[in-house]
C-alpha cells in the first residue's frame, strides 16, 4: 500500500490517508488492478482492506482517518463481507469509526439497491462512507439520488484548472449547494497547484487531496509538517 493525505486547509493538518493498493514492486494500481478478475476479485478486495488496516496501524497516523477503496461487485452479503474487516481494526486496536470506506464511480454497478444495503451495514458498523471519483464514470447525482454518503470525493477532472475555467467553478458550486443540503461533506481530489487549492478554498472546500499537498507514499505517511499551507 501507498498513503496518501487527506488534508484540512483550513486547520493546516492531516485529516485522513487515504490507502492505495500497490504492487510489491511499487507497480500502481493500474497494474495491480488488471491481474483481477471474477476468479479473485472477493479475495482481493478482503486482502486490501485487512493489509491497508495492519500498515496503517503501525505507522504515525496521528489521529488521522484511514480512506480504504472497494469492490462493491466483490460483496455477495455486507454483514458477512465486512466480518473480516471488523476483526483486522479489533486485532489492531484501529478505531472503526475512523475508517471510511470509498466507492469509485467508476466501477459500474448495475445493482444500486445492493450498494445501498452495502453503504447501511456499514454504517451501522460505525464506519463512513465515499463515493469517489464524483462527476466521473456511469452514475453521477443517479447514484446520489438514490443513497447519500458522508463524503464525496470531487473528480479531479471537475478539480482541474478551476482557478481559470468558469465553468467548472460553477458546476462545482452547484455540487457543493446539493452538499451543504443533504449534509455531505465534499473532498476535492487531483489538486495540482496553489491557484485550484485557492480556488477550490475560496469556494468553501476544505478537504483537498493532491500532488500539490503530496504524492502518495509507498508502505509509508506524509506528516503534517511536510504538507504546504495555503496562504
Amino acid at each position: 500500500m501507498a498513503f496518501q493525505p487527506i488534508v484540512d486547509v483550513a486547520a493546516g493538518g492531516i485529516w485522513a490517508h487515504e490507502a492505495l493498493v500497490r504492487g510489491t514492486e511499487g507497480q500502481g494500481a493500474g497494474w495491480v488492478l488488471g491481474q483481477v478478475n471474477e476468479g479473485n476479485r472477493y479475495s482481493f478486495d478482503q486482502s486490501c482492506r485487512v493489509k491497508a488496516i495492519e500498515l496503517a496501524s503501525g505507522l504515525p497516523m496521528d489521529g488521522a482517518r484511514l480512506s480504504i477503496n472497494f469492490l462493491p461487485n466483490a460483496v455477495y452479503k455486507a454483514e458477512a463481507c465486512i466480518q473480516a474487516t471488523l476483526a483486522a481494526a479489533r486485532r489492531t486496536n484501529f478505531p472503526t469509526s475512523r475508517i471510511i470506506f470509498e466507492v469509485t464511480e467508476n466501477e459500474r454497478v448495475v445493482d444500486h439497491g445492493h450498494l445501498k444495503g452495502i453503504f447501511a451495514e456499514y454504517r451501522r458498523q460505525g464506519f463512513m462512507t465515499a463515493i469517489d471519483d464524483f462527476g466521473s464514470g456511469y452514475s453521477g447525482l443517479n447514484l446520489l439520488a438514490e443513497f447519500q454518503p458522508d463524503i464525496i470525493k470531487l473528480d479531479m477532472e471537475l478539480t482541474r484548472n478551476i482557478d481559470s475555467e468558469r465553468p467548472r467553478r460553477s458546476i462545482v458550486k452547484a455540487i457543493l449547494m446539493v452538499c451543504a443540503d443533504l449534509g455531505i461533506t465534499p473532498v476535492a481530489e487531483g489538486v495540482e497547484t496553489a491557484g485550484e487549492a485557492d480556488a477550490l478554498s475560496d469556494l468553501g472546500i476544505r478537504l483537498m487531496q493532491g500532488y500539490f499537498f503530496a504524492k502518495p507514499a509507498f508502505q509509508a505517511m506524509v506528516g503534517a509538517a511536510d504538507i504546504p499551507r495555503l496562504q
